[in-house]
């Protein structure tokens, strides 16, 4: 028998109410990890003074930024807590510092809180804190296209959105191990902020009890369809739906499984092969035995769509703990036959892969 891994167990929901995260218990950063350094001062509209330089010890930041941040989809089947896909959805986070006060302004049909309970203002605290900077005053606007609670990163969307808002302010000290580290506790789990921070397809990992993380951009013949149902779905009741342990020859299944994955989501040949032989290899990577055959039963239209997927030969998954599906289609033909699979209760949206990650962008009129 082998232990299920239970470190995710802290994951915060985007639409929290709990009080303000500090930084405590962040471990010293690493090395930089593999993928694009986010080093966005030039890209920081200077107010009050600021500087592209960073920011003295004990001295305020100042200025406003603007930054995409993607979804994500975790596991994808046997990568779990592990392996995570940025995909083409994005919040759009606006960053404005103040002399005191906090307003926020939320674009979207899920409920957030408007108060220092906002997820994005916890992650900017956070970072402050991580950087030893005095707190300012806050002016957030969030246009929300993320979906709450359904599996797709909302929460690592908005931490991410927090701590490269805060760390671009401050002169873009952290480097993307840092980054990643702030960002990791205080989701949890890295697999989708490490998605949401570096693009791509990515696989993070602890070493001495720091996140790690890799990625590689997989081909674009690689086109996620996303199953989105309006019920929800709490990452931390999906959790107790795990067993403390698995049989051992699950767990080597699982092992094979998310190797083959990660090969045929890269460019690597002749491993994954183009086209169909892509397919036919991603529809037996996606196969899981260590967290879907636990959540699935307390999900039936999610566990009879990714049978009915699977049945038609498109490799399908529960997206994170569900309970959005994510199908992995290779090339627009078998992509269009994903969008025809009848889904009754659910929203299907055709995606790409992100392969940038969180950005900054220019700021606009309301920034």
């Amino acid at each position: 028998m082998t232990a299920v891994d239970r470190r995710g167990a802290g994951s915060t929901d985007a639409a929290s109410s709990t009080g303000a995260a500090g930084a405590a218990g962040i471990p010293a950063p690493t090395e930089p990890l593999s993928g694009p350094r986010h080093d966005g001062a030039a890209q920081v509209v200077a107010v009050r003074g600021a500087t592209e330089t960073g920011t003295a010890a004990g001295e305020a930041p100042a200025g406003a930024v603007r930054l995409l941040v993607p979804a994500s989809s975790a596991n994808l089947g046997p990568g779990f807590d592990a392996l995570g896909l940025a995909l083409g959805l994005y919040d759009d986070v606006s960053v404005r510092l103040t002399s005191t006060g906090l307003t926020v302004d939320t674009i979207g049909a899920d409920t957030v809180p408007a108060d220092e309970a906002h997820l994005v203002v916890r992650s900017i605290r956070a970072t402050f804190d991580e950087l030893g900077l005095p707190q300012p005053g806050l002016a957030l606007r969030c246009v929300n296209r993320i979906p709450h609670g359904r599996g797709l990163g909302s929460s690592a969307a908005a931490i991410v959105a927090g701590v490269v808002a805060a760390d671009a302010l401050a002169g873009s000290l952290l480097g993307p191990a840092g980054l990643l580290r702030v960002a990791t506790a205080i989701e949890g789990h890295p697999d989708n902020v490490a998605a949401a921070l570096l693009g791509g397809l990515t696989v993070a990992w602890y070493e001495a009890g720091v996140p790690q993380a890799v990625r590689v951009a997989p081909p674009a013949e690689v086109r996620p369809v996303l199953f989105v149902p309006s019920v929800r779905q709490s990452t931390e009741q999906a959790r107790g739906a795990l067993p403390e342990r698995v049989p051992h020859a699950d767990a080597a299944v699982n092992v094979g499984r998310a190797a083959l994955l990660a090969l045929a989501l890269s460019a690597a040949e002749p491993a994954a092969g183009e086209g169909a032989d892509r397919s036919k290899l991603l529809l037996a990577a996606t196969e899981d035995r260590l967290h879907q055959p636990y959540r699935l039963p307390a999900q039936p239209a999610s566990a009879d769509l990714v049978a009915r997927l699977r049945a038609e030969g498109v490799p399908a998954a529960l997206s994170g703990s569900g309970p959005s599906v994510v199908a992995l289609a290779v090339g627009g033909g078998q992509a269009a036959a994903a969008i025809g699979v009848p889904a009754p209760g659910f929203s299907v949206i055709p995606l790409t892969v992100d392969t940038e990650g969180a950005r900054l962008q220019p700021l606009d009129s309301k920034g």
